[in-house]
């Protein structure tokens, strides 16, 4: 267990049980899984785009990411049903808990002008989104690994409604920008 998913267990399920007044440990709200996404749609014309991504999603990850595909062909863009635009790869458990620890300790605060995430981020159901531009803040790459930057797409699911996901993440130390007035 790393020291994240720990501190989770032991600190933040009971703060957050009595700050949002839950009556049992279990309406607690969690991170289900993480969904890391890297859209190639260069890789049309040139495959080692997505050679290069699956490598570095594989690195960042510890897991071997799936290509995804077209479902639809789109001449405008030259885009056929079934070719392979780019690759993803699911987080779950102690991983998710151990990449979510790299982000938020390593990564964001590598990245150029980082001013803190948006707390508008959220969908309906408590998800949170964020999207980086460039892979080579994640120190698990080399330079050499980065010759093809390309950006990615980190979907963090959890299972509750957006105000107690806010909540999850700013107890889990994510570090969202500061409003105007407080």
């Amino acid at each position: 267990m790393n020291r994240l998913q720990e501190k989770y267990q032991k600190e933040i399920v009971a703060s957050l049980k009595d700050e949002l007044t839950l009556g049992n440990v279990h309406e607690v709200p969690r991170i289900e899984k993480v969904v890391i996404n890297v859209g190639t749609g260069r890789a049309i014309n040139d495959s080692r785009i997505l050679e290069t991504a699956k490598n570095t999603l594989k690195k960042i990850s510890g897991q071997q990411p799936v290509e995804t595909v077209a479902s639809k062909s789109i001449a405008g863009f030259k885009l056929r049903e079934g070719v392979p635009i780019g690759v993803k790869v699911t987080l779950r458990g102690e991983r998710a808990y151990d990449f979510i620890d790299r982000l938020i300790s390593i990564v964001l605060p590598r990245t150029r002008d980082f001013r803190g995430l948006s707390t508008k981020a959220f969908d309906p159901h408590g998800n949170y989104s964020l999207g980086l531009s460039d892979q080579s803040v994640f120190p698990e790459l080399s330079y050499e690994d980065a010759n093809v930057t390309h950006g990615m797409q980190i979907n963090i699911v959890t299972n509750t409604n957006p105000e107690q996901a806010r909540t999850l993440l700013k107890a889990l130390g994510f570090p969202f920008e500061r409003s105007e007035n407080g």
